[in-house]
């Protein structure tokens, strides 16, 4: 197959001098996340144009995905610091490379309808060999059609196909899927799931929990954007019927049961856009934070009053049932915003990284006891 992308190898050295007032601005912003006690949030490297999904190489190369800038970024450790600092492009031209993952030695990336695999990428990060795809049975609409994967602990592929409209039934679509790589079979994992942009599965069950955002133009305070937990594969979450477990929609929904349906873990308000999550398993934080889950709200849009730009945190208790707080908020300021959190990453420190797409740049938060 004749590759349709060019792939540019050029670095751009990120820890070079910027002017006092920018440093000032910035570290005034940084100001005002509020962070529980303890914990510190600074900027870990800048210049990451539209960075969303971020993935750990086995050497410590940092990847990052981007949507509208269509790029995938490199990062490295320039000085050997241990702090990354020296961001590269390694690929540019692709159709929404929102989201990649990183597996066995290679970086897999997300465009649209297909999944490249950049094999035996760290080796040489200036001269990247030719990528290949490796899955393409998936619909090529724009709209809902970025994505975020990632390798089950079973070793397949986790896929999201988002609804290609704000809400319509169509066959094929709102669903996640596993794909196993070697053979090409898929199964559908859930069903009736608008548009989920991050998932995760829980350290000891293995079980997939995911995010999801709910249908537009219900007014400002309906439908809640939801935190779901796949208990058993094909379980269907109601979309376009059914919306945040108990709302009919107004077109699709008139004969629609509830109960026939599999109910949100979590409602987390409406237009929060909830897009990254992960599972809190280091050990820098506190002990009450083990296994909790961190989520990424990027932010409403279309609301009369501005929600989300925050980090959510979901524990859950010896039953199973959910306790939620905000973990870390400001960056939304009365109506104005000044970043959208979409990602979060554990480090091997036990530090979690944001990536910001609206601030192109990712950001560290820490934890030292008092």
């Amino acid at each position: 197959m004749q590759l349709k992308f060019r792939m540019i190898a050029r670095w751009l050295i990120v820890l070079m001098p910027i002017c006092l007032a920018t440093a000032i601005a910035d570290s005034a912003k940084l100001d005002t996340i509020r962070l529980p006690d303890g914990f510190k949030i600074e900027v870990y490297v800048d210049g990451v144009e539209n960075a969303r999904q971020m993935a750990l190489g086995d050497q410590g190369t940092l990847f990052v995905g981007s949507r509208g800038a269509g790029k995938v970024h490199a990062i490295t450790d320039s000085n050997g610091d241990g702090r990354h600092d020296l961001v590269q492009v390694v690929a540019s031209g692709l159709n929404m490379p929102s989201g990649l993952t990183f597996h066995n030695g290679s970086l897999y990336v997300a465009a649209i309808n297909q999944i490249w695999q950049y094999a035996d990428i760290e080796s040489n990060l200036d001269e990247i060999a030719e990528p290949i795809v490796v899955y393409d049975d998936l619909p090529d609409d724009q709209h809902h059609g970025w994505k975020f994967i990632d390798f089950g602990p079973n070793g397949e592929l986790y896929i999201p196909i988002g609804a290609p409209c704000n809400v319509c039934d169509e066959s094929g679509y709102a669903l996640i899927k596993r794909v196993n790589l070697d053979t090409g079979e898929s199964t559908v994992v859930a069903q009736g799931v608008r548009n989920s942009v991050g998932f995760a599965f829980h350290p000891i069950s293995g079980d997939l929990y995911f995010t999801d955002n709910g249908r537009d133009w219900m007014g400002d305070d309906s439908p809640d954007c939801e935190l779901n937990h796949v208990s058993e594969e094909g379980q269907h979450f109601g979309f376009p019927y059914v919306h945040q477990g108990d709302l009919l929609d107004p077109e699709f929904g008139k004969d629609a049961n509830p109960d026939d349906y599999r109910s949100p873990l979590v409602r987390l308000g409406p237009h929060v856009a909830p897009l990254g999550m992960m599972f809190y398993q280091g050990d820098q934080f506190p002990a009450t934070y083990q296994n909790n889950m961190i989520i990424a709200e990027h932010g409403s849009w279309n609301r009369s009053n501005k929600i989300g730009y925050r980090l959510r945190r979901v524990s859950l208790n010896k039953q199973g049932k959910p306790e939620t707080t905000t973990f870390a908020e400001g960056w939304l300021q009365g109506e104005e915003s000044w970043g959208r959190p979409v990602d979060v990453l554990e480090m091997p420190d036990g530090a979690i990284l944001v990536s910001d797409d609206a601030g192109n740049r990712i950001y560290r938060i820490s934890y030292t006891p008092n």
